[in-house]
C-alpha cells in the first residue's frame, strides 16, 4: 500500500510496502476526522501500522487511534479490548519518549474522555505535571504553535489543573 494520503517525509525505497516517517502535519489533520470518522481512523490506523520502525510519537498516535477504535465500536468487548491496547501502546511511547508533550497530551485527552469506571485514567496527574513542565521550559518537542495553544487550552477546559498551574497556563497561552 502506498502512503499517499498521509505524505511522508525522506526518501522511498522500491518496495511498495515499506513505509518511512510520515508527515505529522497531516496526521493531525486527518486525527481531527477521525474523531468522529470510523473509517478514517481506521484508514489511518491502517498506514501507521505499516510504518516500520515506529518512533515513540507514531506510537503515540498509534494508541490515540486504537482509542478512536474503542469509541467507534459497539461491542463492549471491543471497546474493551482496544482500550487495553490504548494503554499498552501508550505505555510503551511515554517509556521511549517521557518529555515528549505530544504523546503526553494525547494519553492524557483519552483518559480525560474515558469514563472513570473503566479504569483508564491513572495517569491523568502525571502527563498533566509532565506536561505543564514541558509548557514551562517550553520544550515542545515536535509540536508547533498550534498545538501547544491546544495543549493548554485542553488542560485549561480540563478543569484538573490547579488554580496555580491555570494562572501559569494562562500566561504561557497568551504569550504564544
Amino acid at each position: 500500500m502506498l502512503f499517499v494520503p498521509l505524505g511522508y517525509c525522506g526518501a522511498t525505497s522500491n518496495k511498495l510496502d515499506e513505509i518511512h516517517e510520515p508527515n505529522l502535519h497531516v496526521i493531525r489533520k486527518l486525527l481531527i476526522t477521525a474523531l468522529n470518522s470510523k473509517k478514517t481512523t481506521d484508514s489511518l490506523y491502517n498506514n501507521l501500522n505499516a510504518v516500520k520502525n515506529k518512533s515513540a510519537l507514531i506510537n503515540g498516535y498509534m494508541g490515540t487511534l486504537q482509542a478512536l477504535k474503542a469509541k467507534h465500536a459497539w461491542n463492549p468487548y471491543f471497546k474493551i479490548k482496544h482500550l487495553n491496547d490504548c494503554q499498552k501502546t501508550f505505555t510503551d511511547a511515554v517509556q521511549r519518549d517521557p518529555h515528549n508533550i505530544e504523546i503526553r497530551f494525547m494519553r492524557f485527552s483519552i483518559e480525560h474522555n474515558v469514563p472513570g469506571v473503566l479504569g483508564f485514567n491513572k495517569n491523568l496527574t502525571a502527563d498533566r505535571e509532565e506536561i505543564i513542565k514541558q509548557v514551562n521550559n517550553k520544550h515542545y518537542a515536535q509540536a508547533d504553535k498550534a498545538l501547544v495553544k491546544t495543549i493548554i487550552t485542553f488542560l485549561l477546559d480540563s478543569k484538573r489543573c490547579t488554580p496555580a498551574e491555570n494562572t501559569d497556563l494562562k500566561k504561557h497561552l497568551a504569550a504564544l
